[in-house]
């Protein structure tokens, strides 16, 4: 895709850092999203962060609907997190042993996640999923698992696979590199299909070793579960004994305290955590009943290790964070603001009559350009994409960095000011005119 409509922004010095990167590295980025495929363009490069700001190489400033997708919730170089980070790196960057930081961060999840009884730390999101799945597997003795379509769950050679040619049918390879028997033991269903996941259970129900999903999904725009759809999969899984995952690597203390299970209080037996709780450095975490998590090496038999996990600087920032949200809670003032741009964008896209969805669940949230609700992918995938890649450069232009995908939910912060949310809404009213 090219850029849709030629922008006014500086961006002189972020293009020469682009083309610089894509002679170092694959499409120039780290992480495929980085890259603006689904807008077009080249991306702006930032050189630093504060509160609900980023400031590019080019010197300019942008209200951040990012958030590092997600785990900012209290806005970008909170003192209190920064000078957690440098006290731990006074001291040392790793040690490949143990530390009390550890269990503190440990402590602090238990305390709020309603699943976790016992966890263990490791670097991303990807780790967590990836390790749970294997200690549901080796719980369970079974092989299979169950996904849903437009769930993202990290770069898991058994998770990236696309539908098969039913609903209930096994998924196939959806990345080069992933083989036909890394992926022949995962089943595909459409998010929210209660019908379609009692059929998967009564036809496959004894060879399920789990069903993972996200609580609220992220990753195909915010889309939260319609009533029943959790507690269905609750009940099914205990009814046939398999292990129910709930990765809330961006729902995790982002929309409640004890995340989604919290706020919608169906409890899963294992849950995957990251973003947040290493307070914006690389961590994860997986953990749930203690007999399960009691599997994992060197408590039983089900391998899994890292040198970097529990790393002091991420242990520390994780812990600076958790206690922030503890002790004086963001989430009504995040509820108010989250409904206040969610009525200003809806407001904003009607005026231009133009067919949309606005979906919220507390602080994250997506504008769909599609003309009905989304309750999963088939929905999802008729969304007016090229209307979006206008809508994301307008709001630049505007100094506004929405995500830059339809299918990425937004995220704001509680340093996101009711005059800054304001601002936003009346960018949205001037761009959403012009797509």
């Amino acid at each position: 895709m090219s850029t849709p409509t030629k922008t006014s922004i500086n961006q002189q010095r972020s293009i020469a850092a682009f083309d610089r990167a894509s002679g170092l590295m694959p499409g120039g980025v780290n992480s495929p999203a980085r890259a603006f495929g689904a807008v077009g363009g080249k991306p702006l490069f930032i050189e630093r962060a504060e509160g609900p700001f980023l400031f590019d190489i080019d010197g300019n400033r942008l209200l951040d609907y990012i958030g590092s997708w997600g785990p900012m919730i209290l806005g970008h170089a909170h003192p209190v997190v920064i000078e957690a980070i440098q006290s731990a790196a006074s001291r040392g960057t790793s040690y490949g042993a143990p530390t009390e930081a550890e269990t503190e961060l440990a402590e602090l999840i238990v305390e709020a996640v309603p699943s976790v009884e016992k966890l263990r730390l490791v670097n991303s999101g990807t780790e967590a999923t990836m390790s749970a799945i294997r200690l549901a597997r080796g719980a369970t003795g079974r092989d299979q698992v169950i996904k849903f379509s437009g769930n993202y769950h990290g770069h898991v050679d058994s998770l990236l696979v696309a539908a098969g040619s039913s609903a209930a049918n096994l998924g196939v390879p959806d990345s080069p590199g992933v083989t036909e028997g890394t992926s022949r033991d995962t089943l595909i269903l459409e998010y929210n299909d209660v019908g379609a996941l009692q059929a998967a259970f009564d036809k496959h129900g004894q060879e399920l070793a789990c069903v993972i999903l996200e609580p609220v999904v992220g990753n195909m725009g915010c889309v939260p579960p319609r009533p029943g759809f959790l507690e269905a999969a609750r009940e099914l899984c205990t009814k046939h004994g398999a292990v129910l995952i709930f990765d809330e690597v961006m729902t995790g203390f982002r929309v409640a305290y004890g995340g989604a299970q919290q706020r919608f209080g169906v409890t899963p037996d294992l849950t995957t955590l990251g973003k947040i709780v290493g307070g914006g450095l690389p961590v994860g975490a997986y953990g749930g009943r203690a007999d399960l998590m009691d599997q994992v090496l060197p408590a039983g038999k089900v391998f899994q290790a890292g040198t970097l996990s529990g790393n002091p600087l991420a242990t520390a920032a994780g812990a600076a964070m958790l206690k922030l949200l503890r002790d004086d809670s963001p989430y009504p003032y995040l509820e108010e603001q989250g409904q206040r741009l969610a009525d200003g964008l809806t407001r904003a896209a009607s005026r231009a009559g133009i067919p949309h969805q606005l979906q919220r669940v507390g602080s994250m949230m997506t504008l769909f350009f599609c003309d009905q609700a989304v309750h999963g992918w088939t929905e999802a995938s008729t969304c007016n994409r090229e209307r979006f890649a206008k809508y994301f450069w307008g709001m630049v232009e505007r100094g506004v960095y929405m995500p830059c995908s339809q299918f990425e939910a937004l995220f704001f912060s509680a340093t996101h000011t009711a005059e800054h949310i304001d601002q936003t809404i009346d960018a949205a009213e001037a761009v959403l005119q012009d797509v």
